[in-house]
């Protein structure tokens, strides 16, 4: 994963004011913590920032080279968390965290799928259980996603974490055992299930009649 460089101002005041007036100017209010190190306030450019995610294959999950402005001093870091206006959905704070490029980070991508399932084409349903994993690598190897191959997946046959084929260095946190996804018929089977359950339920009302009429 290539890094980004982003130039960042130290913020030497905090409030809601503040705050407020460094969005109109175009500015986001962030803090940089982790790295068993004290959290820094600091302030980005909007247009910088957007510009670098917008531009950057890995979008959010990119590894930032921050570089406080006017002096030497830079951090690898990633994208926390971000708030958004809810009108806007414009960010208006960020949290940064500290990353040394040498260590593990743990985060959690989407999967993707690829492919048509050959039973989906033969009229099953796709049930995808999980759309994100959680894992753990390097940061210079982040994956975008984790694909998952549903070609050759047919009814009744399921993709578990331990039939992926990982991106070298990277590995899921997660119970190698769960389904990722898999093809069902269950619409199939809801129908056939009240058919019987329809069939059962009339069965003592024949029986009981026959009997009445033997009786007679």
């Amino acid at each position: 994963m290539a890094e980004v460089t982003l130039e960042v101002t130290r913020r030497e005041r905090s409030g809601k004011e503040y705050a407020k007036k460094l969005r109109q100017e175009n500015k986001i209010p962030a803090v940089v913590y982790g790295g068993h190190k004290e959290p820094v306030a600091i302030t980005v450019e909007r247009k910088a920032i957007v510009d670098l995610i917008q531009k950057s294959d890995h979008g959010m999950r990119s590894i930032f080279l921050l570089k406080m402005s006017g002096s030497d001093q830079q951090r690898h870091a990633m994208i926390k968390d971000t708030q958004m206006d809810p009108i806007s959905r414009r960010m208006t704070h960020i949290d940064f965290v500290r990353v040394a490029m040498d260590e593990v980070v743990r985060l959690t991508i989407p999967v993707h799928l690829t492919g048509s399932s050959i039973g989906v084409k033969e009229g099953g349903i796709l049930d995808w259980q999980m759309r994100e994993l959680h894992v753990e690598c390097l940061p210079n190897a982040i994956p975008d996603t984790i694909e998952v191959d549903i070609s050759n997946l047919g009814a009744h046959q399921q993709v578990r974490i331990s039939d992926l084929q990982l991106p070298e260095g990277v590995k899921v946190e997660e119970d190698p055992h769960r389904v990722i996804v898999g093809v069902t018929t269950a619409r199939a089977e809801v129908v056939a299930e009240v058919a019987t359950t329809e069939a059962a339920a009339a069965e003592p009302e024949v029986a009981k009649k026959g009997k009445t009429e033997a009786e007679e």
